[in-house]
């Protein structure tokens, strides 16, 4: 099939960088009001959409997709003096349901999302339960926006009250009593793309106006950073402080009551992650001078003095927490989670009996309290939730796992003699070699673990086969892991993804391959295929990061400089200059299928990124090609962020249709 694009007008804007004539020629498309963008918006939709509609394999994998996605999926757990608060989806509904227990009483429907929206585009994005159990704060973000509105019901009505919150995004909610904290930018304008800074940190009682909320933490001097409030022993106000998306943290700390903050840690030189107060010390995850995680105590009085309570082990610690009396130590094997529990004096009490290889998330309990609430999951199962009471693990809410699927491990040498590590999922009975999808993401200190993904199964059940790769940039094995994809390294990244997709290949795995990412993993798909068309037969570069010039300059984007650099500094200009997927685009002759996918109310990864990579893209190819080099648009969508289940299956459908089409 032949493809003829609609014409996108080449504008004469040229940046000078470092002595370099840059052009960007479709620098309007970052005005998404634009006519010239809505009109570019609809005429891809226009071409995109019929021939995804139109492929078999699409209208397969939808009608799969309505099977596989209606399963219970569990999680979202919040205890509090016996009260337990979870989300479950039934299966198709577009936004998960909020139930109650109290005790061992039966559950009751406490939030039904579903009702805030016609569509399902108004999703809850944080959840906290006050420490009493009798209010429910929650906040809703609209058409994935990161901007969100924070409300509060009561537990035992199910009646919001009057008052709402706004001006809230990255917002934590940490309570105290009657009231609790949270991050705010006062003053800002939600309705734009530029940046939101003087992020602040308030405090809200329950029952009052927002107006009346008091100013408990702000930076006037650095109005960059970013800030959250955690509220320690009943007497502690800590504050996590961040730069972008380092996990470099300072801490600042104060009594409740008010007083003096007392700087524990500055930013930028490790991460931090305060457990629990404790007899005048703070229990600390760090990584300084232990790039694999450590636990130490902090004195308060002195904070210089640090003693060692969990010494670095050989594998990394991705997160911890405190309950039970106890320390909650999660640590990546072969990037699947281990739950260890210690003691507060450095004593290694046991590991928790979990069905693995799985992922653990979002526990909820107290320092001194027995019981606590975690979800679990695992690539083929859907999340469950489980309950340690103190001497044993049980099985709290969830439906069971589906049979029939098989996850394995392979290794691919990357060009340098890393070995990096994959998930290969496939149906049990799919003879190989099969069509093969290599999934990525490769930085921001974040792991493929196993997640449970009802689209993925229909693929396997079509006869697919999916490895997911644990790249350099992630910490799979510790800060050192990530260290080495990020700033001047992030061409191991690539690197290590094409090593993979090869290997899949020669170790007779697949047949043919293609690639999917989304965000960072869509700059990662969106760089690899121009760098080593050969080693993929199709590609989707979902909501990705593809112009590394000018990414800083819109919403989000300036917290990721510490993360790939800024092109305004000379050195980071030439790594990006090597990698950049817009200004790196060859002939597409050579290139294979391509799907770039975005939505129109992105305030993550702004569209303009696909906008302009798509254009270039086409205009490289003279304006038509015999194998596709496409862009899908979602409406009222964002970037990922509480997406409704109608819209994830059609947009999965058309992914993994795609996918399946050209590699059939």
């Amino acid at each position: 099939m032949a493809f003829t694009y609609p014409p996108a007008r080449r504008s004469g804007v040229v940046d000078l960088l470092h002595g370099v004539e840059v052009p960007d020629p479709y620098r309007w498309t970052e005005d998404p009001d634009d006519p010239e963008t809505i009109a570019f918006v609809e005429a891809q939709n226009a071409l995109s959409l019929p021939y995804l509609e139109g492929l078999p394999e699409r209208s397969l994998l939808h009608g799969a997709m309505q099977r596989t996605f209606d399963v219970p999926r569990t999680g979202g757990p919040l205890l509090r003096n016996g009260v337990a608060v979870y989300a479950r989806n039934d299966g198709l509904q577009d936004q998960p349901v909020y139930f109650v227990r109290e005790g061992e009483g039966p559950e009751r429907m406490l939030l039904d999302p579903n009702t805030l929206s016609d569509d399902g585009a108004v999703a809850v994005v944080t959840a906290s339960l006050s420490p009493d159990g009798t209010h429910f704060a929650y906040s809703v973000a609209e058409a994935g926006s990161d901007w969100q509105v924070i409300r509060i019901r009561d537990v035992a009505t199910g009646e919001d009250l009057p008052e709402q919150l706004v001006e809230v995004k990255f917002s934590g909610i940490s309570w105290h009593e009657d009231a609790f904290f949270y991050s705010r930018f006062p003053g800002a304008d939600r309705s734009g793309i530029g940046w939101s800074t003087g992020m602040s940190i308030y405090r809200h009682v329950v029952g009052t106006d927002q107006a009346a909320d008091t100013l408990e933490f702000s930076n006037e001097d650095e109005p960059e950073l970013g800030y959250y409030a955690s509220v320690f022993d009943g007497r502690l106000l800590v504050l996590g402080e961040w730069s972008g998306t380092s996990t470099k943290n300072g801490l600042l700390v104060r009594e409740l009551t008010g007083g003096d903050w007392t700087r524990i840690r500055p930013v930028g030189e490790a991460t931090y992650g305060v457990l629990r107060h404790d007899d005048g010390d703070l229990l600390v995850l760090t990584d300084h001078t232990a790039p694999n995680g450590c636990v130490v105590r902090i004195d308060l009085e002195d904070p210089s003095l640090v003693r060692t309570v969990m010494p670095e082990g050989g594998e990394p610690v991705e997160t911890a927490f405190a309950a039970d009396g106890a320390l909650f130590i999660v640590r990546l094997v072969d990037a699947a989670h281990v739950v260890e529990r210690w003691s507060l004096d450095g004593t290694r009490l046991g590991d928790l009996d979990l069905p693995g290889p799985g992922a653990f998330f979002e526990a909820s309990g107290r320092p001194d309290e027995p019981h606590v609430l975690f979800s679990w999951q695992t690539f083929t199962p859907p999340s469950t939730i489980y309950r340690w009471d103190g001497s044993k693990l049980e099985h709290f809410a969830g439906a069971e796992p589906r049979l029939g699927f098989s996850v394995t491990r392979e290794t691919a040498t990357s060009v340098d003699g890393t070995p990096v590590g994959m998930f290969i999922l496939r149906a049990e009975g799919t003879e190989l070699p099969a069509p093969t999808i290599v999934y990525g993401y490769g930085g921001f200190n974040i792991n493929v673990t196993p997640l449970f993904d009802p689209a993925r199964l229909a693929f396997l059940e079509a006869g697919g086969v999916i490895a997911m790769t644990n790249l350099r940039g992630g910490n799979e094995h510790g800060e050192v892991w990530h260290e080495d994809g990020m700033l001047g390294n992030k061409q191991h990244v690539f690197d290590d993804f094409i090593a993979c997709a090869r290997h899949l290949t020669s170790a007779g795995v697949a047949s043919k391959v293609g690639s999917h990412g989304r965000s960072n993993g869509g700059l990662l798909t969106g760089a690899t295929v121009l760098q080593a068309p050969d080693a993929f037969d199709a590609v989707v570069a979902q909501v990705g990061v593809l112009d590394m010039y000018r990414y800083q300059h819109f919403t989000a984007g300036r917290y990721w400089t510490v993360e790939y650099g800024d092109a305004a500094d000379p050195e980071a200009f030439e790594w990006l200059s090597a990698y950049s997927p817009l200004h790196n685009v060859g002939d597409p002759t050579g290139y294979p299928p391509i799907l770039v996918t975005t939505a129109e109310t992105d305030d993550r990864v702004v569209p303009m990124h696909s906008h302009k990579f798509t254009a270039e893209l086409q205009y490289a190819a003279g304006g038509a090609s015999d194998q596709p080099l496409l862009e899908r648009i979602d409406r009222r969508a964002g970037h990922g962020l509480g997406k409704p289940v109608s819209k994830l299956i059609d947009e999965s459908a058309d992914i993994y249709g795609f996918l399946l089409h050209h590699l059939s």
